[in-house]
């Protein structure tokens, strides 16, 4: 008697779905229209151009030693750049604790904390993305650079990232 792989639709529908899924699962959570995700950098200190920094969160992923970790960039209501880990302090280690830009707030993905782009940066602790101090970073007019050294510190906050 011949075992039937596919009990519910047709082989190639199925095989097409999961295909789907695991591209799907590869892809940045940012799906929203405000949302951009902008090229991987490797292993090497992260350079955003201020520029291209507006009141519509960037995220910008960055491959330390095989551990991927992402900064978010946004422009507060008061015109300064703000800078953080992509990942919330207290929700962190459940591998759901990122940001998706709703409208012009952040929200946790796993409590479901309301962040405004205004409090980026502001404090440490809480339920709010990791924030990116001035002495962690060096910031001109046209750029703002974080070290490897640094992003390499804080490698350990992403380790659980997007698997819960």
């Amino acid at each position: 008697m011949k075992r039937r792989l596919f009990r519910y639709g047709r082989p190639g529908l199925c095989m097409s779905l999961f295909l789907l899924l695991v591209v799907g699962s590869g892809l940045p959570a940012q799906t929203g229209q405000l949302n951009v995700l902008k090229p991987a950098a490797a292993d090497r200190d992260l350079v955003i151009q201020t520029s291209e920094i507006t009141s519509n969160a960037l995220f910008f992923p960055v491959d330390v030693a095989g551990t991927r970790l992402e900064v978010l960039a946004v422009k507060a209501p008061d015109g300064t750049i703000r800078t953080a880990f992509n990942t919330c302090q207290v929700c962190y280690g459940s591998g759901r604790g990122y940001y998706r830009q709703e409208g012009t707030v952040l929200v946790c993905q796993n409590c479901g904390n309301r962040y405004r782009m205004g409090q980026v940066e502001i404090r440490a602790g809480g339920c709010n993305p990791v924030p990116i101090f001035p002495q962690d970073k060096k910031v001109t007019q046209s750029t703002i650079t974080i070290p490897l050294a640094y992003l390499t510190d804080m490698k350990v906050i992403f380790s659980r990232w997007r698997r819960g």
